[in-house]
């Protein structure tokens, strides 16, 4: 792919060298070089909401600036990746994070790469965490020192330096294209899905279309409940083998599957589920053990914990502090680098251990008890709880996102999607629901700007059961650009014994269902949505 002339001549240091006064930081660098031949997979697992694409032999000019916040000692780094003017349609295109990173690691980078496929500029930035893969359970940057969280890099990664990217962005895109971008877009799940709701709660006027896939809207809950397994294993002393927590898992999927009238190896009513299906219930059933390689019976342990999770984070005197995890959502499995919330680790004496998802025991250490030694094994209930509550009272004014006031979005003219799986096993799914309610609860209107999508069977962003929303962005696109507003979206998963559904989901409160006399319910022309209200 040839390099045009102009873009070659621009794609250097001192096209931006008039860079404006940014009103509370500091430009400390500027650089620019060529990247040639840029050949990379942006896997659909990773980019979410579009299918996996090639980046195949592409030119671009990355455009990296390092900027401070004047007395704070930080240094933020945001990074455009720029397609030649030919090339380029216009359009920017922001990626979010991940677990305790704000950006410029593998999960961003995958969707960049993306991005600039398809001829989108794009972006990403560090909010000063640095790209440290340790920076994902927070052990890189959360603490000063022994009781003392780094503030400034809390507000950084918070909010705003999601801000501070568009604002420095779209004033590379001036200067090296001469043009602002018609129209810019943000995409991100999980942390990212957070950072999105973060600008459409803070900065609605920055993008005009945004989807928030699986959001961590309030984070001190959602990554307390994550360690409130371990904790519950602790206390009772007993950490069940993996394959009983699954089995257990697996029972209530064959006893839950038919729930919505199909038998298609997924969870459609969740909640449901809840009611009708005890963990209780298959206590001493036999099962295979892959990790003795031999029979066990399931424990009362095992079904304890499986309760325990369901119901939610609690505390010595019964309140439920978080929601808890949907039946069908794998518990000890692994989710990229973080790892099952019941998850144990066993001997081959039988003595097992837990084995801690980083995203809960890091947020225990060092933004609830500030302390990288804490002997998180050892809690007391009562003293989980008290760190719990404490961490949310400090750190929701940095990371939370629970504000349903989007009118300053709607003014703005601005498109928000969210989504969530309804096997999600990192984040449970039900704050997202709750979440759309209370907006539409203040703006009656709310589907005129907002929509949000449950999926059944669907993992933590990508994976499960379920299928993921690889049409969505495009959707967006469309309602933004040409408001073609969004409806049904597809989704394709493998069902029982592999067979290839093809099916869609619905934006809320409508469900998916099956047509009368339709004969082939793997078939998404077989599905329309029906205005009804999800169990909860």
């Amino acid at each position: 792919m040839a390099f045009s002339t102009t873009n070659a001549t621009n794609c250097a240091s001192s096209t931006f060298i008039t860079f404006p006064d940014i009103f509370g930081i500091e430009i400390l660098s500027l650089s620019a070089s060529v990247v040639s031949n840029f050949t990379a997979q942006a896997d659909a697992s990773l980019r979410y909401t579009s299918p996996s694409i090639t980046a195949e032999g592409l030119t671009f000019c990355n455009v990296t600036v390092g900027y401070t916040h004047p007395g704070t000692g930080d240094q933020v780094i945001v990074e455009s990746w720029l397609p030649t003017s030919d090339n380029w349609n216009e359009r920017l295109y922001a990626a979010g994070g991940g677990g305790y990173g704000a950006g410029r690691f593998l999960i961003p980078y995958t969707i960049t790469t993306g991005a600039i496929a398809e001829g989108y500029a794009t972006v990403t930035t560090d909010a000063g965490l640095g790209s440290d893969p340790s920076s994902l359970d927070g052990s890189a940057w959360a603490l000063l020192s022994p009781g003392n969280v780094n503030l400034e890099l809390a507000r950084n990664f918070g909010s705003t330096s999601l801000n501070e990217e568009a604002i420095i962005t779209k004033e590379i895109l001036w200067q090296y294209y001469g043009k602002l971008p018609q129209y810019s877009y943000f995409n991100g799940c999980s942390q990212g899905g957070r950072q999105g709701l973060v600008l459409a709660q803070r900065y609605p006027s920055q993008y005009d279309g945004i989807v928030a896939g699986a959001p961590a809207i309030n984070m001190p809950q959602v990554v307390s409940s994550i360690f409130w397994p371990q904790q519950f294993m602790n206390e009772l002393n007993a950490h069940p083998y993996d394959c009983e927590v699954d089995a257990i898992v697996h029972a209530a999927i064959t006893a839950c599957d038919n729930l919505d009238g199909l038998v298609d190896g997924i969870i459609a009513e969740p909640y449901t589920c809840l009611k009708e299906f005890s963990p209780f219930s298959v206590v001493s059933t036999t099962i295979y053990c892959s990790q003795i390689n031999g029979e066990r019976q399931i424990s009362r342990a095992a079904a304890a914990v499986v309760n325990a999770t369901w119901t939610g984070m609690a505390t010595s005197y019964g309140r439920i502090l978080w929601h808890g995890y949907t039946p069908g959502a794998n518990l000890t499995g692994t989710t990229g680098f973080q790892g099952g919330i019941t998850g144990t680790t066993c001997t081959v004496d039988g003595n097992c251990e837990g084995r801690y998802n980083p995203l809960g025991s890091g947020w225990m250490k060092y933004f609830a008890a500030k302390d990288a030694e804490l002997d998180i094994g050892n809690l007391t209930r009562e003293r989980f709880q008290e760190l719990v509550l404490q961490s949310v009272q400090e750190m929701s004014s940095f990371f939370g996102t629970d504000d349903s006031d989007l009118e300053g979005l709607r003014q703005s003219g601005g498109k928000l999607l969210t989504w969530h799986g309804l096997a999600d096993d990192v984040i449970p799914p039900q704050r997202t629901e709750n979440y759309y309610l209370e907006v539409s609860s203040s703006i009656s209107e709310v589907q005129s700007f907002f929509k949000h999508y449950e999926i059944p069977g669907l993992a933590q962003c990508s994976g499960g059961s379920g299928g993921q929303p690889t049409a969505m962005f495009e959707q967006l696109r469309a309602w933004v650009e040409n408001g073609t507003e969004p409806v049904s979206s597809p989704v394709t998963f493998n069902g029982i014994n592999g067979t290839v559904w093809n099916r869609i989901v619905c934006p809320y409160p409508s469900k998916a269902r099956l047509e009368p006399g339709c004969n082939d319910p793997k078939s998404a022309a077989c599905w329309s949505c029906s205005p009804e209200v999800l169990d909860t």
